[in-house]
């Protein structure tokens, strides 16, 4: 059995949590405490020729940038051995000094499978600047066997120090690691560590991590992890969990404390926005090995749920899931919400109950409650009452729904419901183009119901709780209704400028943001 060395990546992958200004205090709070925890290596950030070197954030330009401003000196460093990460489009191998006691030890080259050849290209001159050098290709887990044994095979050609495995969708299961490790390590001169890079995005990266240390290769391994599992959401590998197991199991003498410092005095403070550790979305962009800002993008639709982002997950095409393209998820989400049905007998059925009629229209606004004695008389000269994707404490007539997110969360609703053609099928089913119309916020329940009342010829809107947004939770009558989709001004400049070109003779009833524009 060969060594087993621990690699903490905080400040390199955890910088995708908080655009990696960690600040000097904490980064070198954060690089003193692994030294003395006795981690076997620390990577303190990137080489990125497109970005601004700024004090405190672990990106630079230039080796002498970075030497400057985190890296100990020799006789500060212990054992540890000290790494920066390329991404090899993202940085010019010619601007690599030759490795000396001022420079990191180490670097780790990164690619895709579409531009190995060029990454493996980057790999070769950097290891003649005399670094250790490790190889990662990025998502290996897109790999059929023969690519892996191909991608293997020229890696050893180079001899590196170390070649990765690197999970970079979170997708990866035991099988797949048995599989992936069989091919690697039989591949793969012993001399050169071989490494796994795990995410967390099915809450298996301690499992994974625990499964590959105990296969006893017969070669020194390299096991990433960061302070807290803090990474690119979902977050990575706890290094702590991972150095606790490694000293009870396998002999090895972590000293836990300087990283608990380092996890209460640093990264805790960070912790809360964004909260990264398991979430399903992540989950789902692991299960179809996909980009996971696929999962992102579609869940700050806001009008989604878990099993619609499942559906148009799935539908993503093989040679689309690397990288991401913005606007093919829109074209598959478009697709998903516009599913035509032929409503002229629902139409019809509603032109017959509302012509003519004063409607009041409820949105879910915390001034239903605020200003319910003014809502009250509203219903009182109202003729219909009609709930936008909620359904309120009083009595409606009609519950209109566009957002499944909303519809799925009732049980029973207490009144016949309209829904847009993108739900499940209810008695009175509207076509979702018909009403949909072009918004720039996005699609709206508020006025996609306006242009169905104004196709209905209704005498008049009178609209409550449509408030516009301010700071979050506080803007819903009920705050499990808050969205987490980002609204601001514009927002509501958008949404006053819609309400007015609907054609609609609008009655606010209560202070709405909506009424400025």
């Amino acid at each position: 059995m060969g060594k087993i060395n621990l690699l903490d990546c905080t400040l390199r992958d955890g910088g995708y949590v908080n655009d990696w200004k960690f600040g000097r205090r904490s980064t070198n709070q954060i690089i003193r405490s692994l030294v003395r925890a006795g981690v076997d290596m620390v990577e303190v950030g990137f080489l990125n020729k497109t970005v601004t070197p700024q004090p405190g954030v672990t990106r630079w330009t230039a080796m002498d940038q970075l030497t400057q401003d985190v890296l100990p000196p020799k006789d500060k460093r212990g054992n540890t051995l000290f790494s920066a990460m390329c991404i090899h489009n993202f940085y010019d191998v010619d601007l690599l000094p030759q490795r000396d006691d001022t420079t990191v030890d180490m670097l780790r080259v990164t690619f895709h499978d579409y531009d190995a050849p060029q990454g493996l290209e980057f790999c070769r001159r950097a290891k003649e600047k005399g670094y250790l050098l490790s190889c990662n290709p990025i998502n290996i887990m897109g790999y059929t066997d023969e690519q892996v044994l191909w991608l293997t095979k020229e890696i050893a050609k180079i001899h590196p120090f170390a070649m990765s495995i690197v999970d970079t969708h979170g997708s990866m299961n035991h099988r797949d690691l048995q599989r992936l490790v069989g091919l690697v390590d039989n591949n793969l001169p012993r001399d050169i560590c071989l490494g796994l890079h795990l995410h967390e995005n099915m809450a298996q990266s301690f499992s994974l991590a625990q499964r590959f240390v105990d296969y006893h290769l017969n070669r020194d391994v390299i096991v990433d992890g960061s302070l807290e599992g803090m990474g690119r959401i979902p977050g990575n590998l706890p290094i702590e969990l991972m150095a606790h197991y490694l000293n009870e199991n396998l002999n090895a003498h972590y000293d836990l404390d300087p990283m608990l410092d380092a996890i209460e005095d640093c990264i805790n403070p960070i912790k809360g926005s964004p909260l990264w550790g398991y979430t399903p979305i992540y989950f789902l962009s692991a299960k179809y090995n996909l980009h996971r800002t696929y999962a992102e993008h579609l869940s700050q639709k806001g009008t989604l749920t878990h099993r619609d982002i499942n559906h148009i997950l799935s539908q993503i095409a093989p040679e689309k899931k690397t990288a991401f393209d913005a606007e093919y998820a829109d074209q598959l989400y478009y697709q998903y919400q516009h599913r035509h049905t032929d409503d002229t007998h629902a139409r019809a059925q509603l032109r017959e109950a509302l012509q003519g009629k004063t409607v009041l229209v409820a949105a879910p606004g915390s001034s239903l409650t605020r200003c319910a004695e003014a809502v009250a008389q509203a219903a009182g000269r109202a003729d219909v009452a009609i709930s936008a994707n909620f359904v309120p404490d009083f009595p409606v007539d009609y519950a209109f729904f566009t957002s499944s997110k909303r519809y799925d969360r009732l049980g029973s609703i207490p009144c016949p419901v309209i829904a847009t053609s993108n739900l499940p099928d209810v008695s009175l089913t509207i076509d979702y183009d018909s009403v949909c119309g072009t918004f720039p916020g996005g699609a709206n329940s508020v006025i996609m119901l306006l242009n169905l009342l104004k196709d209905l010829e209704v005498k008049q809107v009178l609209l409550a709780g449509a408030d516009g947004y301010s700071t979050g939770a506080a803007d819903y009558f009920d705050n499990s209704y808050h969205a987490h989709t980002q609204r601001d001004d514009r927002f509501n400049r958008d949404m006053a400028q819609a309400i007015a070109a609907c054609g609609l003779n609008v009655e606010f009833v209560t202070p709405s943001a909506y009424q400025k524009g």
